[in-house]
């Protein structure tokens, strides 16, 4: 299965409700801090949309609800590695993507087979604080040279404007979280992504 090369991030279903009508065919949903009763009842709905939608979910960080609801992928940060159960994930052929940022992580990351692996973030972000500095550009070239064809997703700081650069450096995918939700116009925004990614 090819996934499709914009990858757009958000932390509420309402998020879906909007732009999977606009042709978004990949989305992750990444909810913090939420009651579990919440949670639940968002992934639920996203995996629904994005069935009748087309479209691929990831379930970020959620590895049992992911199991529960019958979800097809999720997306484990380093962190999250230390708690999931590797074995029931891939027992329930959940495909799985990994963040790395540095050579240690992408061992890690490249031990578990992962269906995709994430570098960032290649720009400074400002969704959350992280002790790693921007990776840049040409990390990433560095990354699709060792991982060769496992799909390589591009996050952090990435924009329409340098989406190309992404691409042209070895990115597959390029994931964007606050250029589609901080825009004045999300809705212009993300058919300007669908626009630039092949």
């Amino acid at each position: 299965m090819t996934l499709h090369s914009f990858y757009p991030i958000f932390d509420d279903v309402a998020w879906l409700r909007r732009t999977l009508p606009l042709g978004v065919k990949l989305v992750q949903l990444r909810i913090k801090d939420q009651p579990a009763a919440l949670v639940r009842a968002q992934l639920l709905e996203a995996r629904d949309l994005c069935r009748a939608h087309d479209a691929v979910l990831v379930v970020n960080d959620y590895w049992e609800l992911a199991i529960e609801l019958g979800c097809d992928w999720l997306h484990l940060g380093q962190e999250d590695l230390d708690i999931a159960d590797i074995t029931a994930i891939r027992a329930a052929n959940i495909k799985l993507g990994v963040s790395t940022h540095d050579e240690a992580e992408l061992e890690r990351a490249l031990a578990l087979s992962p269906d995709y692996v994430a570098l960032g973030p290649v720009y400074p972000t400002i969704l959350k604080k992280m002790k790693w500095h921007q990776q840049g550009v040409e990390k990433l070239s560095v990354w699709k040279e060792r991982i060769g064809d496992i799909p390589l997703v591009a996050i952090g700081g990435m924009s329409v404007e340098r989406a190309g650069g992404a691409f042209e450096a070895g990115a597959d995918i390029v994931s964007a979280v606050t250029d589609i939700t901080m825009n004045d116009d999300p809705d212009a925004r993300v058919r300007e992504w669908l626009r630039v990614c092949p």
